[in-house]
Formats: structure tokens, sequence, C-alpha cells
């Protein structure tokens, strides 16, 4: 039985049969891809799949498709049956990539696998790499982990390297978020009073959570607790902790915290200290700063 591409010259029909092959890879590419993308928008498969191992999924079924159709147009090659006969057994496959890819691209690779099968992290989670980098991840490809910081750069780490570095992440299994709010009052200044007015003040904040468990709540135990964890040179340091549902809202609780706890302050008549310097000249001239009291002046 004669095929429809032997009435065409052997050059020509070589060709047809290239892009014929080629075409279908891409045509079930597609397909699958497809089906794959419709299960992943479905209300049942999104309440199961991970979106991470899907995403690294669809990429390495194109690689594997692709690479499938490749090995069928070289064993349509004379000069190339040997390569495409290799490129189509399982075992062709790995000898194959072994030769042909750098370690660099192959650690990569299995550096992907292992991200996707331990999950450090997933798509959507807010990570700090090595303590240089932090953003949220929006891609692992099979080469690299993209991550996208607050100033809506792109940070491009390959797999191999972040797969070795300490990453902290934020929603590896609770979105909540402890924020360290710290301020330093005068030694003059009302001690009991500005731990009261900072802790109202926090907790007013409507993006604080309740954190205390029952026994806590049942023994008084206050949302936000402040507490001395310093004595400074020239300040007393008071540290709150206040929770918040995500490191999004807990970055705006501190922030707010801040602002709110220093109009307190203000109006109270609490001092925060800021350091302060006398500089003396060789002619025996000093320059004093300007909340020095005249007496002072003299007394020096």
């Amino acid at each position: 039985m004669k095929s429809i591409f032997d009435s065409v010259p052997s050059d020509f029909r070589l060709l047809a049969i290239l892009v014929t092959i080629i075409s279908i890879a891409a045509l079930v590419n597609w397909a699958v891809i497809a089906i794959i993308n419709r299960l992943e928008s479905s209300k049942l498969a999104t309440a199961s799949v991970d979106k991470t191992a899907l995403n690294f999924a669809k990429r390495l079924i194109s690689v594997v498709i692709y690479g499938v159709g490749i090995g069928a147009c070289l064993t349509r090659i004379p000069e190339l049956d040997i390569v495409g006969h290799s490129l189509l057994t399982g075992a062709g496959i790995l000898t194959l990539v072994g030769g042909l890819a750098s370690q660099q691209v192959l650690g990569n690779i299995v550096s992907g696998f292992m991200i996707v099968f331990f999950r450090p992290f997933r798509i959507g989670d807010r990570i700090t790499v090595s303590g240089n980098y932090t953003g949220t991840v929006e891609d692992i490809t099979l080469r690299e982990t993209i991550l996208r910081d607050a100033e809506n750069n792109r940070i491009i780490i390959p797999n191999s390297q972040i797969s070795s570095e300490v990453v902290v992440n934020a929603n590896h299994t609770d979105n909540k978020i402890c924020k360290i709010i710290e301020v330093g009052v005068g030694y003059s200044s009302d001690l009991e009073q500005a731990m009261a007015m900072m802790q109202d003040e926090i907790v007013k904040h409507p993006l604080i959570i309740d954190q205390r468990t029952a026994e806590q709540i049942r023994d008084n135990t206050p949302i936000v607790p402040v507490r001395v964890t310093a004595l400074g040179d020239s300040s007393i340091t008071l540290r709150a902790w206040a929770w918040a549902d995500s490191p999004a809202n807990g970055f705006v609780l501190q922030c707010d915290s801040y602002a709110n706890v220093k109009r307190r302050f203000d109006e109270a008549g609490i001092e925060i200290p800021f350091p302060q310097r006398t500089i003396s000249f060789a002619g025996g001239l000093r320059v004093y700063p300007p909340a020095e009291d005249a007496n002072e002046k003299k007394a020096r």
C-alpha cells in the first residue's frame, strides 16, 4: 500500500514527513495542556491539586512530547537513525540528556523536582532567600524559581541555588505573623503610662487578631503584651508583640502602630530620646545641642 508521500520527490517527501510529525506533536501537546488547564480551572480540581506541581508537570509533559516528536523525526533521517531510536527508548533518553546537557542544567531540573516534591515553598508563598531576596513566588520552571518583590521586580534564582539556601517562608503552614513593635522612652518618663498607651494604640488597630489560648483569656492575658526588654544608655526599650492574619497586613499593622504610638506619646509628653552630641573646637569653643539647658552650659 502506497503512502500519500510516495508520489513526491524524496527530499520533499522527507520534509513533509518531518513537518507532519512535529505538527502532530504540537497538536498532542496543545490537547494535553488544554485538558490539564481545564481540570485546573474547575472547582473540583482547585481544591485538591497543587498549582505548583501542576505548572511544573505541564512543562515536563511538553518536554517529553516534543522529545518524542524530535526522536521520531530523527528516525526518518538515515544519518541520525541510531540517535532517533536511542531517544525513543527510556534508557536512551537519559543517556542522551546526560551527554548533551550540562551538569548545571541537570542540577536545576533535579532541584526543581525536589522543590515540587518536598514543597519548601509553593506558588503564591512569600519567601526570603538567604536574607537578601524577599518576594512572592510567581513561578517554578524546569530551570529557575521566579520571585516578585515589593517593587514588582522579578528575581530569577536557579533551582539548584535556591534549593541549597536557607529559605524563610511566611506561608509554609500558617499565614499568621507576629510583628515586633519596639520603641524607646526616656528615663524620666512614666514607664507604666507609656506601656499602657503603647498597648492601647496597638490593640485598637483594625488588623490586630487575638492569638490567645482559652487559658490565657481566662487569666486576662493582654492581646498585645508589652515588656521592658532593655535599659539602654539613654532610653528604656519597650517591646510589643502584635499578631496579624497575613504578612501584608502585619506590615501595615506595624507601620501604623509606630505612627499612632508616636502621636500618643507626643500628646502625653512622653519623650522618645534621640542621640545628641557636643562638638568641641581647638580654640576652646563648644557647640551644645539646642535641647541643653543654659545652666548646664555654665556648669561645664
